[in-house]
């Protein structure tokens, strides 16, 4: 079962704060007007105080949540291109189709300094293990040795000296990125009637009586890639009426041993679909593999399927919220 998200652009005015952007002082009577007057423009992100000095006019995007956040917003007309594998699903059919018609796929390999050089791009916007690594010296500092701004994905923030992710609860790094990026694009506006269109469909699901216990199941046979307290799962199962079962792990996306799943006998676990194993695959992996033989989501054939899009930092999270929800409340009540 596949999801497909929706951002719809209804009407609704809410009020955003707290979400880290603030603009730049205008200066005198004598300054610019119109657009040129809202910049220069500072945002906070990821605890760095950040300035650009105009409108991005050459963007690109690294890997699809990101990607689908800019269409979102609907500056596909300020992008050079996006750079994303071939194997996060279709998007002939997302509410975003016409942004991926309309801007160039740049490369299905990953992302790398010549590549935005070759593309003019004047804003980099990727996230780290989204695309920005220092083993390969693609980061936002080597980046503005080229003169190229970067904008770094929210739910991707170190949260110290190590290499553990997330600063802030998902949802909340999504609303700061649509706030920032509305900034930084200047098209506040649409990025506020987005949030508070993505916060009315959360707020308007059914909570259960009972939260269903859920793994969610990303990769690995091993020893199971899987999804921390910082990880957008976590607030995509706990909005949708269940339990992450991995959510006191301070971390963003990681791994753990599957005798933690085990102990934690999951009801449902839900596959992230996507990459050269299919969910197909996945599904079968995880009901023929022994140690899980007696957990109750294998014994009660309780297994959803989501798309990798759905499951990363995206505008999608609010559907995927809808649909899981949906299903968890046939589980509670089984």
């Amino acid at each position: 079962m596949r999801t497909k998200a929706a951002a719809s652009a209804a009407l609704l005015s809410l009020a955003l704060t707290a979400c880290g952007a603030d603009i730049a002082p205008a200066g005198d009577a004598g300054a610019p007007s119109g657009a040129a007057a809202h910049y220069p423009v500072t945002v906070d992100n990821c605890g760095t105080r950040t300035t650009y000095q105009r409108k991005p006019a050459r963007a690109v995007s690294n890997d699809i949540g990101i990607t689908e956040l800019l269409f979102s917003l609907g500056v596909a007309d300020r992008m050079a291109g996006y750079v994303m594998p071939d194997d996060k699903g279709g998007v002939d059919e997302v509410a975003w189709k016409d942004g991926y018609r309309r801007t160039p796929w740049l490369s299905k390999q990953r992302i790398t300094k010549e590549l935005v050089l070759e593309a003019g791009a004047d804003l980099v916007f990727a996230g780290w293990h989204y695309g920005f690594s220092e083993a390969d010296g693609f980061t936002p500092k080597a980046l503005a040795g080229l003169g190229i701004d970067s904008y770094v994905l929210s739910e991707s923030c170190r949260s110290g000296s190590g290499p553990e992710r997330g600063v802030m609860s998902p949802l909340d790094a999504l609303y700061t990125d649509l706030a920032n990026l509305g900034e930084i694009f200047d098209v506040r506006d649409r990025a506020d009637r987005l949030i508070a269109d993505f916060r009315a469909q959360i707020a308007a699901v059914p909570q259960p009586e009972r939260r269903p216990r859920v793994f969610l199941y990303d990769s690995g046979e091993d020893k199971p890639y899987t999804a921390g307290r910082f990880a957008a799962p976590q607030e995509i199962i706990t909005r949708a009426g269940g339990e992450n079962v991995t959510g006191d792990v301070a971390d963003s996306w990681t791994t753990v041993g599957w005798e933690s799943v085990v102990r934690r006998d999951p009801e449902v676990i839900l596959i992230n679909d996507y990459g050269d194993t299919d969910a197909g695959a996945k599904r079968s992996f995880l009901k023929s593999f022994p140690p899980l033989a007696g957990v109750s989501a294998i014994k009660n054939d309780r297994i959803f399927v989501l798309d990798y899009a759905d499951l990363v930092e995206s505008p999608r999270n609010p559907a995927a919220i809808t649909a899981l929800a949906a299903y968890l409340r046939g589980a509670a009540a089984g």
